[in-house]
C-alpha cells in the first residue's frame, strides 16, 4: 500500500515559522544573500586546484619522465 492509498500527504510543506510575516522572511533572505557566494567560490577553487594538481602530475610523471623537457 503506497502513501496515496494510506491517505498520507506527499506534498512537502515549507519549513519555518508560520507566524513569520513576509517582511521578516525577506530580511532573513537579504542577510543570507549579503554573505555572498563564499561556498561557490570555495568549490570552484577546490575544483581548479584538483585540475592543476592532475596536470602537474601528468606533466612530471609522463612528459618529463620521457625526456620532453
Amino acid at each position: 500500500m503506497n502513501r496515496m492509498e494510506q491517505g498520507v500527504s506527499v506534498i512537502l510543506e515549507p519549513t519555518g515559522n508560520p507566524d513569520e510575516n513576509a517582511a521578516d522572511q525577506q530580511r532573513r533572505v537579504d542577510a543570507i544573500v549579503a554573505r555572498g557566494p563564499g561556498g561557490a567560490f570555495a568549490l570552484a577553487g577546490a575544483a581548479v586546484a584538483i585540475v592543476m594538481a592532475m596536470w602537474l602530475i601528468f606533466y612530471f610523471l609522463v612528459f618529463v619522465a620521457r625526456g620532453g623537457a
